[in-house]
Parts: C-alpha cells; sequence; structure tokens
C-alpha cells in the first residue's frame, strides 16, 4: 500500500475500478482517466492506486525454489542429483514465471503510460476549453459592459433632454397660466360689459313699453277729440276748426310718439346686436380658454 496515498482516495480508486472493470464483464481493464472522472479524485491519486489495485487483479502464486538438504545429500547422491535436477527445473519455472509476470507488469506500466498520457491530452484539451470559455465570457462582459455604458450614457442625455424640455414646458405653463389669468380677467370684463347691456335693453325695453302707453293714451285721447268734433261740428264752425286744430295737434304728438317708438326700437336692436355680439366674443374667449388649457394639460402630462 502507498503510505502517502490517503485511505479514502485509495478506496474510492478501487471501488470505482471494481465498478467499470465488472461492467465491462471482467474483459476490460479501466483506464486512468475513467476511474479518476468516477472516484473524483486527482491524477497522482488515481496513478498510483490504480497501480495497486491492478497488480492485485494480475497477483498470481509462484513456486519457491528450495536448497537440497546437506543430511539428504550423503544419503543418496544419485538421488539428491535428480532432485537437483528437479528443484533446477522448478527454479527456472520460477524465473520463467517471473519474467513473464515483470514482463506483464511492463506492459502494464506501458499501458497506464499510454493512459496517463491520453488522460493527460484530455485534460489539457479541458483545460484548453475551459480557457477559451473563459476568453469568451470575459469577451462577452467586456462588450455587455461597453453596450451597458453606451445605454447609460444615452438614458443620461435622454434626461437631460427630456429635463430641458420639461424646463421649457414650465416656462410655457407659467406664461399659459398668466395668459389664462388675463383672459379670465378679460371674461370677467366682457361679463360685466354684457351685464350692462342687459341692463340698458331692459331700460330701453321699458322706455318702449312707456312710449307704447302714452301713444295708446294719446289715440285715446284723439279718439275722444275727434268724437267732441263730431258732436260740435253742427254747433259752430269757429269750434270745429279750434277742434281740428287740437286734432291735429293730437296727431302731431302722436306721429312724434311714434318716431320716438321708433327709435326706442332702433335702440332695442342695436342693444340687442351689441349683447349679441359680446356674447359670442365672450364664447369665443372660453373657447380660447379651453382649448388653452387642454393644451397645457396635454404637455404637461406627456412631459410627466
Amino acid at each position: 500500500m502507498n503510505p502517502n496515498l490517503p485511505l479514502d482516495a485509495r478506496e474510492r480508486v478501487f471501488a470505482a475500478a471494481s465498478q467499470i472493470f465488472e461492467e465491462s464483464g471482467r474483459q476490460t481493464m479501466p483506464t486512468v482517466d475513467q476511474v479518476r472522472r468516477l472516484a473524483k479524485v486527482d491524477m497522482h491519486a488515481a496513478t498510483a492506486a490504480m497501480r495497486e489495485w491492478r497488480r492485485q487483479q494480475t497477483a498470481q502464486a509462484a513456486p519457491i525454489a528450495v536448497a537440497v538438504p546437506e543430511v539428504v545429500a550423503k544419503a543418496n547422491e544419485q538421488a539428491i542429483a535428480q532432485l537437483w535436477t528437479q528443484a533446477q527445473e522448478l527454479a527456472n519455472q520460477s524465473l520463467r514465471e517471473a519474467q513473464s509476470a515483470w514482463d506483464a507488469e511492463r506492459t502494464e506500466l506501458d499501458q497506464m503510460r499510454v493512459e496517463l498520457s491520453d488522460a493527460f491530452e484530455a485534460q489539457a484539451d479541458e483545460l484548453e476549453q475551459a480557457k477559451s470559455r473563459i476568453e469568451a465570457l470575459e469577451r462577452e462582459a467586456r462588450e455587455t459592459a461597453e453596450i451597458a455604458a453606451v445605454e447609460i450614457q444615452k438614458l443620461r442625455d435622454e434626461l437631460g433632454q427630456v429635463r430641458g424640455e420639461l424646463g421649457a414646458a414650465t416656462s410655457r405653463a407659467e406664461r399659459a397660466e398668466a395668459t389664462a389669468a388675463e383672459l379670465e380677467h378679460r371674461v370677467d370684463d366682457l361679463r360685466a360689459e354684457l351685464e350692462r347691456a342687459h341692463g340698458d335693453v331692459d331700460q330701453v325695453r321699458a322706455e318702449i313699453k312707456r312710449a307704447a302707453t302714452d301713444a295708446e293714451g294719446l289715440r285715446s285721447e284723439l279718439a275722444a277729440v275727434r268724437a267732441k268734433a263730431e258732436a260740435a261740428e253742427h254747433a259752430h264752425q269757429e269750434h270745429r276748426k279750434e277742434a281740428a286744430k287740437e286734432a291735429q295737434r293730437c296727431a302731431d304728438k302722436v306721429l312724434a310718439a311714434a318716431k320716438e317708438r321708433d327709435e326706442m326700437s332702433k335702440a332695442t336692436a342695436d342693444a340687442r346686436e351689441s349683447a349679441a355680439r359680446l356674447a359670442g366674443q365672450l364664447e369665443a374667449v372660453q373657447a380660447q380658454n379651453k382649448a388653452l388649457m387642454e393644451t397645457l394639460r396635454g404637455k404637461v402630462g406627456g412631459n410627466g
């Protein structure tokens, strides 16, 4: 037993080699690399343990040559000679068997060297593949880092642009708020002016109503005067003339009242037209204010 080989590693190598040997029907010796992979040990431990395991598999009992005792030699030289000859033959046979065992062990060692060479080459290939994979991963990581740096810079640029746009939008919003306040003030002025126009219309309507009442009174008075004139026509001619004059005066009053009523009607129409115009301006200002506020909300919402 190799004293430098850990016991647990030796046992794992023996178990792995026996398992592989049995799986092959005890026809093919397992290689060092197969045992190393299955036992999960290093190459040194696998090599040392496999050398011992193979010696155990190929060990055979060899005859031992024994020297002829002196008493036997003196007793019968002939028999001794025969026995000695047989002993030499046995010794030669043992030598041949030892030579065969040595040749087998040398063959086994040569095979093990080949297996070790193959195993080291396999490990070198695995190491080269691992190095290539590590280099590829490092290259991929560098490329990923470069792409990430570019993306981060792009995001920073976009953030600066968004901040600039947000500042501009804030300035526009402040100006729009000032404009909206001015528009609201203008709307209040237009409303006040519209209320005054409505008051003027109401006043004109009241005056027209009074003028109509006065005209109706004049008509009644004119009818009464005409009735009196007709009644007094036969009484006296002078009285008729006087009545005619009075009737003319009443007629002039009626015409004057009608003219005043027409002027009142025109003033009312002008007042209505002014009120309609102010109402249109008020609606236009309100629509403009609403559109402006919706535009501001849309821009602020989009920047957000």
